[in-house]
């Protein structure tokens, strides 16, 4: 196989792979009634040392501000979050979960847990190594490429 047929396979498998993982876990938390966006944001928060800003969950969510920020008034009027005055800039807006949140993120952690070991079980735990570490290493290049 030459190579632009390899790395067309090696892209083509990726971005399959990654839309079928997103899609059948967004099936599993479907009881929570929440949407993709507003679980990963959840989980965005959780993991976060400290609230973000708007901005910045735009920013890991891939998303534009708008986006988040109608996502993230559904979230607060769910009592899932809060938005607080940063103060160092009172334009900035930082967000954070409420215990409320923390309850789902716990939920959508305890089921993301046991879909990843349902998929990941009977795979070889040398493969995985290296398939993980192959992806950490593509996305430090994409990320030094800036593309």
């Amino acid at each position: 196989m030459n190579d632009d047929l390899l790395q067309e396979g090696f892209a083509l498998a990726l971005h399959e792979s990654a839309r079928a993982w997103r899609h059948a876990l967004d099936r599993r938390l479907k009881s929570l009634g929440l949407s993709q966006a507003s679980w990963m944001s959840i989980a965005f928060l959780a993991r976060a040392k400290t609230p973000l800003t708007q901005s910045e969950l735009a920013h890991r969510l891939l998303v534009e501000g708008p986006t988040v920020v109608a996502m993230v008034d559904r979230l607060q009027h769910a009592g899932l979050v809060r938005r607080e005055i940063a103060p160092e800039d009172r334009r900035v807006r930082r967000v954070s979960l409420t215990p409320e949140g923390q309850t789902v993120y716990a939920e959508v952690k305890r089921i993301a847990g046991a879909f990843r070991q349902e998929m990941l079980d009977g795979l070889d735990a040398a493969e995985l190594q290296q398939a993980k570490d192959l992806l950490q290493r593509l996305q430090r290049i994409i990320e030094k490429s800036g593309r």
